[in-house]
């Protein structure tokens, strides 16, 4: 009986290990879940809104999207303080539409051969003065402004009364000035906080009024005049206002005209080599 119970007992143990081993032999060899990594996203430069050829990009031009990897345009500007910097004063060439990314064939950067003629409008020409710190407005003229062009002239007639020997005109009003010396980036702010005096200022004029700055620059002292950036309420532009005279700027000119002898000669001639002058 008792080897009964043990033959028993052993046959149960040998088919309760068979049915392990078959059990393991059936799951298979574990497996392992593979972690995916999301895709990597890169920051890029993009039109803030629609932009149209001939602008110049200023920073309120640009935004920025997230892309991932592998639809990155290429060549498009990344979101860094260099590549902003780099797209800023860079004319748009095409039509780019808000949100699209701002490629290198869609614009042409300032120093770039054929920028400044680019930069024109169709008929306009450019035409160079020189500016000092008095009448380049103390460096702060930048590239985009619109100014008015003075002369002031001393006009050499020991004849006239003082108050007209000297007078100040606007040759030009309401143009734009396109670069200052060779800085052509319209909107940039400069890099150090100190005013940067200009040598000289180029201008967006007509063909006209480019042969009319030829003139002025030899007659006398050209001035820049700073317009405000919000039109004028009548829509007018362009206006030449009166010649100021020294008379009329000081009195005392005038004053002293009178003491010097009053305000009118007369030359009367006598024979043909002697000529008398005669106040009054």
């Amino acid at each position: 009986m008792a080897v009964r119970m043990l033959l028993f007992a052993l046959m149960a143990l040998g088919l309760a290990g068979f049915g392990t081993v078959a059990w393991i032999a059936t799951r298979g060899p574990a497996t392992h879940k593979t972690v995916v990594a999301p895709p990597q996203k890169v920051a890029i430069l993009v039109a803030a809104h629609p932009l149209q050829p001939g602008a110049l990009l200023q920073p309120t031009d640009l935004s920025t999207t997230s892309l991932v990897s592998p639809v990155v345009p290429a060549g498009a500007s990344r979101d860094t303080p260099a590549d902003r910097a780099g797209l800023i004063g860079a004319m748009i060439r095409h039509p780019v539409l808000a949100g699209q990314a701002i490629l290198p064939e869609d614009i042409l950067r300032p120093g770039d051969h054929g920028f400044l003629a680019a930069v024109l409008q169709p008929g306009m020409r450019a035409v160079t003065v020189g500016v000092d710190a008095i009448s380049g407005s103390a460096g702060l003229i930048w590239p985009g402004d619109r100014v008015d062009l003075v002369l002031t002239q001393q006009i050499s007639d020991n004849n006239l009364p003082l108050g007209k020997r000297l007078a100040a005109e606007t040759v030009l009003t309401d143009v734009r000035v396109i670069a200052i010396d060779q800085r052509l980036v319209e909107g940039a702010k400069p890099a150090d906080s100190r005013p940067n005096l200009a040598n000289t200022a180029t201008l967006e004029v007509t063909p006209l009024e480019a042969e009319q700055v030829a003139v002025a620059a030899r007659l006398g002292q050209l001035s820049l005049v700073v317009r405000s950036a919000e039109p004028r309420p009548d829509g007018a532009s362009r206006e030449h206002p009166a010649i100021a005279w020294a008379g009329q700027v000081s009195p005392a000119l005038g004053v002293a005209a009178s003491k010097a002898g009053g305000g009118a000669t007369l030359r009367v001639f006598r024979g043909s080599t002697k000529v008398e002058k005669v106040q009054f």
